[in-house]
């Protein structure tokens, strides 16, 4: 008898109304001791599991059945919250989060009010997400308090061990929570710095995020056996392409190399060489480099450093595709015809040496017919004009395929020695940058599908097709700025996507539907199966292109040395690396989530900095998002502020959530997504990583920061982000 499957049939009876175990034991009839024990053992395991709940009366119930559901808390700063689970969400109120803290995993409980509306209590925290936090030492009267960054609210901190720093005002440090009382109980980790110190804020930012710039020392003893040069012996077994003209391109900046390309010219079409660091090679399961770049996930790129997933001796040097100098890596070889499709392809363990380091710049100004840069580079021009002339191929299959271009912008934030921001561009994409992406993205289809029809265990890069309800919500604001979706919004495909974008390409209001609809999007995420990737509209695909910065990608590597070069045929092994994939995909994917958010807090801190210069002064800019509490307002470059409602003093606006616009009650004044307008600068913090912005009229010669892109990009909240090679 499955004693499990009993249990829940009882109790998900229509007619069901509670049984304590006693009564669950006379129903089962397992009223002799083994039979109890074992009774009493599985209804333990279902509580611990959250599938059922006790009540007062120490009956046994489904979540479901008591009103219960188990979600996440995110809390307002004005102290309310509400818990978020799926397409559920409940509002609680402030008296109702018991001891409850910001993103805990909770049970609550709902309960609908007198005019329909549901409202939560929360009864049972299951799961603390937060244990480290970074604040502030301030010292009054001879008593040390401790700030917490990030608003705690209404909860204090007490702190243990004070007496072993040497703290004085302003010292940011990390605190450990020890004890989930009404008073936090912590500890200090470690003094962060002085918090005016250059650097400090975006350390602290780091250490908040549970990214640590320092590496173990188990880890960096492993580091100093490693060969800082490629010896003899790391060649068996490889292919020689010395002879091959390979080069690199990448940004001015970028230390680690991981991606080469090489392009011949065919009777049919073209060959693509696309060469990869083989990191795996000196990254060996079991390891303590192993443990720590699986912990770490992925490199994170803020706006001043790079905290690497591997040590600088690796991912700065023996790793990196350094120009002129040998280095081992695994080769896509791929032959691709004038349509773009590949006709036969290669894949191997091989070791280059690289004729030129070039950077975007660079190799635009080749294409471009720079004298000077063509003159300079005059042996590798014919290899630039081969890679422009197959990338657009790609590309033009890839359209075919409906790839979906947001064509969004980014901001490059150039900070000065002291720390400090010294100016806020847009990144720009042209040429050289597309090529490389191109590239990339021809050979993670490449090696995603030989991995899929050999069934090699593999970590899979997925974007799953967007959820009906919010590519419905799309439609309707899609229709409502002139541009309506030609699809069944159950069953849509990428091409009547980007059918769409593509139609209001030219249109001012075109970064208002990119926005919607990238916000309509899933989140690509890495899974152990191929399920496709609906926003390139491809249906196998995975990361292998950059493994110096990314786990998953130095995973496929490992599974292509081991199961199809080394041809390791043993069935409990495999089965083992098959299982281990789930755990490394949630792993790879939560580490991702990690990054993205530090890097996007980093940005705002920023650009708010930036901003706290400029308080005072008229711009001009496009309205990014609307809410019931105002709208946000974004630059032309990429600084983006919220014009409060209540400073919108020339009349009561109400909002209008089907229009997404707010509307005057009096005047019918309207303000709505991509409308310009002209706003003044009242705040800008640094620390709360905000800007605030007031609507101006009959402004004179608004102030413009500097003459960047025609369209806004998104921001924190709504833009999609990209990878710093990759944003697929």
């Amino acid at each position: 008898m499955n004693i499990e499957s009993s249990i829940m049939n009882i109790i998900q009876k229509p007619k069901y109304r509670g049984m304590n175990i006693r009564q669950l034991a006379d129903q089962l009839q397992m009223t002799d001791s083994e039979a109890f024990s074992q009774l009493c053992r599985t209804l333990n395991h279902l509580t611990e599991e959250n599938v059922l709940f006790l009540d007062a009366q120490n009956r046994y119930f489904t979540p479901e059945q008591l009103g219960y559901f188990i979600g996440i808390l995110h809390l307002n700063h004005k102290g309310f919250g509400f818990v978020e689970a799926d397409e559920s969400s409940v509002y609680v109120a402030a008296d109702a989060l018991g001891l409850a803290i910001h993103q805990d995993k909770v049970v609550v409980q709902t309960q609908k009010k007198a005019d329909g509306s549901q409202e939560g209590k929360i009864i049972q925290i299951l799961e603390h997400a937060i244990h480290q936090v970074i604040g502030t030492i301030k010292i009054k009267a001879g008593k040390t308090f401790f700030l917490p960054d990030h608003y705690f609210y209404h909860r204090r901190f007490q702190l243990t061990n004070t007496d072993q720093f040497h703290l004085v005002n302003d010292t940011k440090v990390l605190v450990q929570i020890d004890r989930y009382d009404a008073i936090l109980s912590a500890h200090i980790v470690k003094e962060v710095g002085y918090k005016y110190d250059p650097g400090v804020d975006i350390l602290s930012v780091l250490y908040e995020h549970d990214i640590d710039p320092e590496f173990p020392a188990a880890v960096m003893k492993e580091v100093t056996k490693i060969n800082d040069h490629v010896i003899e012996e790391d060649k068996v077994g490889r292919r020689s392409l010395l002879d091959l003209q390979i080069i690199t391109i990448d940004g001015e900046d970028s230390r680690d190399l991981d991606d080469a390309v090489s392009v011949q010219v065919l009777d049919n079409g073209y060959r693509l060489g696309v060469h990869i660091a083989d990191v795996s090679h000196y990254v060996q399961p079991g390891s303590e480099l192993n443990a720590e770049a699986y912990e770490r996930g992925t490199s994170v790129y803020v706006s001043d450093r790079v905290v690497p997933m591997l040590p600088h001796a690796l991912s700065n040097g023996i790793c990196s595709l350094n120009p002129k100098v040998e280095r081992l890596t695994l080769t896509c070889m791929m032959d691709i015809d004038h349509q773009g499709e590949i006709i036969k392809y290669e894949l191997f363990p091989s070791y280059i040496k690289t004729t030129e380091r070039m950077t975007y710049t660079q190799v635009n100004a080749i294409l471009e017919q720079d004298v000077a840069m063509c003159k300079k580079y005059a042996h590798i021009i014919t290899l630039c004009e081969n890679m422009k002339a197959l990338a657009k191929i790609l590309r033009r299959r890839r359209e075919s395929l409906g790839a979906i271009d947001f064509d969004t912008k980014e901001a490059k934030i150039i900070i000065n020695d002291q720390g400090k921001v010294k100016d806020i561009q847009v990144r720009e994409r042209k040429e050289a940058e597309r090529i490389i992406e191109d590239f990339m993205i021809a050979a993670n289809e490449c090696v995603a599908a030989h991995m899929k029809w050999m069934e090699l265990p593999a970590l899979y890069r997925i974007h799953e097709t967007p959820d009906p309800k919010k590519m419905r919500e799309f439609a309707r604001i899609a229709m409502m700025l002139g541009y309506p979706l030609k699809a069944d919004v159950n069953h849509v495909y990428p091409q009547q996507l980007q059918q769409l974008l593509i139609r209001a390409k030219e249109d001012e209001i075109y970064p208002v539907l990119s926005t919607f609809l990238l916000r309509s999007m899933q989140k690509a995420r890495y899974d152990d199966h191929c399920l496709g990737h609906f926003g390139l509209g491809l249906s196998e695909y995975l990361h292998f292109t950059s493994p110096i910065r990314r786990y998953p990608d130095l995973l496929v590597h490992r599974m292509l040395h081991k199961y199809y070069f080394q041809s390791n045929q043993d069935p409990i092994k495999l089965q083992q690396d098959e299982q281990w994939m789930e755990q490394a995909a949630q792993q790879c994917s939560s580490r991702e989530r990690i990054a993205i958010e530090a890097e996007r807090d980093v940005d705002d801190m920023k650009k708010a900095e930036y901003m706290e210069r400029f308080i005072g002064r008229d711009f001009t800019g496009v309205i990014s998002g609307v809410t019931k509490f105002g709208f946000f307002v974004e630059l032309d470059n990429t600084v983006e502020g919220l014009v409060h409602i209540s400073t919108l003093h020339d009349d009561y606006y109400h909002y209008d959530e089907h229009s997404y616009c707010l509307i005057g009650e009096r005047t019918g004044r309207k303000y709505r997504m991509g409308q310009t307008v002209a706003v003044r600068c009242v705040d800008a913090s640094r620390f709360k990583k905000q800007v605030d912005f007031e609507i101006i009229r009959n402004a004179h010669k608004p102030f413009q920061i500097k003459k960047q892109a025609k369209h806004p990009t998104q921001r924190k909240s709504l833009r999609y982000h990209k990878q710093r090679k990759s944003k697929h």
